[in-house]
């Protein structure tokens, strides 16, 4: 016998979606399979690109009513707001200068979002977005999608436990190679990556924030201090595709952060090493359904999700394939709609959203990443330890 679906017993239907963005690249699908794997969603609105004749016909190619194919934001939520079968959120997954208009207008119009990382492009956007959210009290999910996978989250349960005892060591990677020849001259993929205004540093806007993320949601811990050195490494390069930095932690744990996504020949290479003063957990994107324990008198243990009980009772409910069945990028990022969708259902049954322990992304973190990546620069511009600002 099937699960009833929470989303549709609570509400009598699913949650009505409209996507600004996403019609090209590789986020899109990305987003809209995540919204549909466990079937809390339906796609009925968007604004799918800048040129709406292109935006129209591909909306309907997803089976969108042509006439909820909108031009732009604004005209999308005027519109919807006047439906009586109008959208509940908006899903933002445009290149990043355009993430806080989109997001704003939204959460104006009443409606909760759901946006791709990073939050906004200037951290005085994020502190804006922010208030309004909190102002407002609807659900803000950021798609920090990496801490949606059942190991990431056995390993922050194990933390919180005390499992490897006080933390002293963060160590964080995120090692890829798709710009690692001068792609923008070829005005590639990821062109729209090398535009003015989408982040003041396009290896930590772009990767490195993922990185970051996973550091203080899985340890808990706020970044307190960085040391870094930005640049390009591929000749003739005006951006920074290089990140290292020397990482100092709010309860005075020591670290590093190495992110670039121009290392010929890598693939992926996000992964955490976290010490403490018992052992030390290690966990690979590549290797996703495997965590490794290490013990400071004791076996190396590899644990793996293959039957359900084996792991934090909040961990096993967040998995879907028993048995050893692997579960990967996009289980993951379904994992936050589907948190996302529970806070949205809470949200309209006038529940109080603060009684309950949330585990997806929020505002907040945009704006914590945001200033994570200008105390990166500001280090790298003036040679010095930089202290990050209180988290908000």
């Amino acid at each position: 016998m099937s699960t009833p679906n929470p989303t549709i017993s609570a509400l009598g239907r699913r949650l009505r979606l409209g996507l600004v963005g996403g019609s090209y690249g590789f986020i899109g699908p990305v987003h809209r399979t995540a919204a549909r794997l466990d079937d809390r969603f339906e796609l009925v609105a968007g604004v799918f690109s800048s040129n709406h004749e292109r935006g129209q016909a591909f909306g309907m190619s997803l089976g969108v009513d042509a006439q909820r194919c909108y031009a732009d934001v604004a005209s999308m939520v005027q519109a919807e707001g006047r439906r009586g079968d109008g959208i509940d959120a908006v899903v933002v997954m445009t290149p990043n200068a355009h993430h806080f208009g989109a997001c704003m207008a939204a959460l104006d119009a009443g409606l909760h979002v759901i946006c791709d990382k990073p939050v906004t492009s200037r951290l005085a956007d994020a502190h804006l977005l922010a208030h309004k959210v909190k102002e407002s009290g609807l659900v803000f999910c950021l798609t920090h999608n990496y801490s949606g996978y059942p190991m990431v989250r056995q390993a922050r349960e194990m933390i919180a436990q005390g499992v490897i005892g006080e933390v002293r060591q963060i160590h964080l990677t995120y090692v890829q190679g798709y710009i690692a020849e001068p792609v923008e001259a070829a005005n590639d993929a990821p062109g729209w990556r090398f535009e003015a205004g989408q982040s003041e540093s396009l290896v930590l806007g772009d990767i490195g924030t993922h990185a970051w993320h996973l550091g203080t949601f899985v340890t808990g811990l706020h970044l307190q201090a960085v040391m870094a050195d930005l640049g390009p490494t591929v000749p003739g390069r005006q951006v920074d595709d290089y990140g290292g930095l020397l990482t100092r932690w709010s309860n005075g744990a020591r670290g590093t952060l190495w992110a670039t996504n121009a290392a010929a020949g890598a693939e992926h290479g996000l992964a955490f090493r976290i010490y403490g003063a018992k052992g030390g957990l290690e966990w690979h994107q590549e290797l996703p359904n495997e965590l490794r324990h290490r013990q400071l008198q004791g076996y190396e243990v590899v644990m793996t999700k293959r039957l359900h009980g084996a792991l934090d009772p909040r961990v096993d409910a967040q998995v879907r394939v028993e048995i050893g069945h692997p579960e990967g990028y996009q289980e993951a990022f379904a994992t936050l709609y589907r948190e996302a969708a529970d806070a949205i259902v809470a949200h309209k049954l006038g529940q109080d959203l603060r009684a309950t322990r949330w585990d997806f992304p929020t505002v907040e973190d945009g704006v914590r990443g945001l200033q994570f990546v200008q105390a990166a620069v500001t280090s790298q511009r003036e040679g010095r330890w930089v202290q990050l600002d209180r988290p908000v």
